[in-house]
């Protein structure tokens, strides 16, 4: 996993109006913490974060955060987005130790065709969409691909059948669903009507209805 250089701006000051005013000059309001150190506000510039996290690693990316000359070894920890336009309003970033271990969410990635799920009138259910890992961040995998041409509609994988990297353990419960099978219900064809059977059927309701007026005529006239 390759580095990638982000300058942060630091001094800002905290508060709503602050950061609505970082925000219209296409910044973002950010903190950079860790261990031994004092949190640091900052502001990053929005295209400048979104080039830095541009590559395969995504969120996972190791930045170099640039912050008054001073260089410190970080992740994005968290993001939050504008809850309408769903644009990055805040980054929190966490300093590393490169040869400690840490915690990070990965993407899973299904690969390869299930084709006997398909003939058997199914779906392939991915249920989760990343996996969270423990491991040292220069280890971090940019994804966990799971191939799925064997599946057959029996089929069920967990995380405990996901294939980790050297030096990756799973994070996430080993019994939790990743991919399972959909089967869509086909819905049972009505037999048609045998030829003739409606018009026998208008018959017998005419006959009916015949006899009917027949005995209400009678009821009149012993009124």
């Amino acid at each position: 996993m390759s580095d990638s250089v982000l300058i942060a701006e630091a001094g800002r000051t905290t508060g709503s109006a602050e950061s609505r005013r970082i925000r219209r000059e296409d910044r973002i309001p950010a903190v950079v913490y860790g261990q031994g150190m004092e949190p640091i506000s900052v502001s990053v510039n929005r295209r400048d974060l979104r080039l830095a996290l541009s590559g395969a690693a995504g969120m996972n990316t190791i930045l170099d955060l640039t912050v008054d000359g001073n260089v410190y070894p970080a992740i994005v920890k968290e993001v939050q987005r504008h809850p309408v336009r769903r644009t990055v309003a805040h980054v929190d970033f966490i300093q590393i130790d490169l040869t400690e271990e840490i915690t990070v969410s990965v993407p899973v990635r299904l690969q390869g065709e299930a084709k006997q799920v398909a003939m058997n009138n199914g779906l392939v259910d991915q249920q989760m969409m990343e996996i969270q890992v423990r491991t040292t961040p220069r280890n971090i995998p940019d994804e966990l691909v799971i191939d799925i041409n064997e599946m057959t509609v029996d089929t069920v994988i967990t995380v405990a059948d996901v294939d980790l990297p050297s030096g990756v353990a799973a994070v996430s419960a080993e019994d939790q669903t990743v991919v399972t099978v959909v089967t869509l219900r086909v819905a049972a064809e009505e037999p048609a009507a045998e030829e003739g059977e409606g018009e026998e059927g208008d018959a017998e309701a005419s006959d009916g209805s015949s006899d009917g007026g027949s005995d209400d005529s009678g009821d009149s006239d012993a009124g």
